[in-house]
């Protein structure tokens, strides 16, 4: 995590959160989930201390899904500080409430974590000052009332915080481009493009589900959205490129070099592939079911 962020407020804590993410939300039947739930019914396996009760088989039991989940700690805002930890069990207009309110918070949280991370960027200093006026903007709404949560147009403030994160990203991918120089025209000298056109560096959005990237050069690429599903990028160079809302599920990065990638989470490493060889940011974590050798 980035180290200006504070840790507290966006690192989960599922101690301290009265399980929402297991209770609020809905998740259908799919290769993330062995079983349909509708929002607000507690999943099947949430044991009464508000704790998992298969935690520890996650996976094997077909819960992929909930093993790469994060809240950003907005569970334990909503349940500790919004609602001051008061539980969602015996009142149902509380229940409702905290119920509407955690996704909110949740996805004001994540824009946190995307802010202080552009924070943490040398070439996106001249934006730095606005960058901190966006965070404390979304840290006020984060902390609103249920009342204010609900009527907040999330929507909107998304927009406003998503055009600083965009140009927080051309100035660190330019930089990334000047520093490839004559090495990378190189090494891009007689690479085939393949289905993605790997010299080019704007993927937004693209459908690149299962591509074959393998050895690609993408470093300040501009991934942001894009749906890389079980693509292959192993060995691929990805460093400097942006991979906010990146679909990363069962892509292959055995190998691959992510060092210095920006608006990269740890829900989505945790989604993909990869091994001892993968070059993983440091603010992030190697994921614990990536094989060690």
């Amino acid at each position: 995590m980035p180290a200006t962020t504070p840790l507290p407020l966006l690192t989960a804590d599922c101690a301290d959160c009265f399980a929402l993410c297991c209770v609020a939300l809905p998740f259908a039947a799919s290769a993330d989930f062995a079983t349909d739930k509708p929002a607000g019914r507690p999943c099947a396996h949430l044991r009464q201390d508000f704790r998992c009760g298969i935690h520890d088989g996650l996976r094997p039991a077909g819960f992929t899904g909930c093993t790469v989940y994060d809240c950003f700690g907005a569970g334990q805002r909503v349940s500790q500080r919004t609602f001051a930890g008061r539980d969602w069990r015996g009142d149902a207009d509380t229940a409702r409430a905290m119920f509407a309110a955690f996704p909110v918070v949740r996805h004001l949280h994540e824009l946190l974590w995307y802010l202080a991370e552009a924070l943490t960027l040398p070439p996106a200093e001249p934006l730095h000052a606005d960058l901190r006026r966006a965070m404390a903007a979304t840290d006020r709404l984060a902390a609103g009332t249920p009342e204010e949560l609900r009527a907040l147009d999330l929507a909107a403030h998304r927009a406003e915080v998503n055009a600083l994160l965009l140009r927080t990203s051309e100035l660190v991918r330019a930089e990334a481009g000047g520093r490839r120089g004559e090495r990378g025209r190189e090494r891009n000298r007689g690479r085939g493009r393949g289905r993605t056109g790997t010299r080019a560096r704007d993927h937004r959005g693209a459908d690149l589900i299962g591509a074959q990237l393998k050895g690609a050069d993408l470093r300040g690429a501009n991934l942001r959205g894009t749906l890389l599903i079980a693509a292959d990028l192993r060995s691929a160079d990805l460093t400097r490129a942006d991979l906010i809302g990146a679909d990363l599920r069962d892509a292959r990065l055995h190998g691959a070099d992510l060092t210095g990638a920006f608006f990269l989470t740890q829900a989505q490493l945790n989604a993909a592939q990869g091994d001892a060889a993968t070059r993983v940011p440091d603010t992030l974590t190697r994921p614990a079911h990536w094989p060690a050798g």
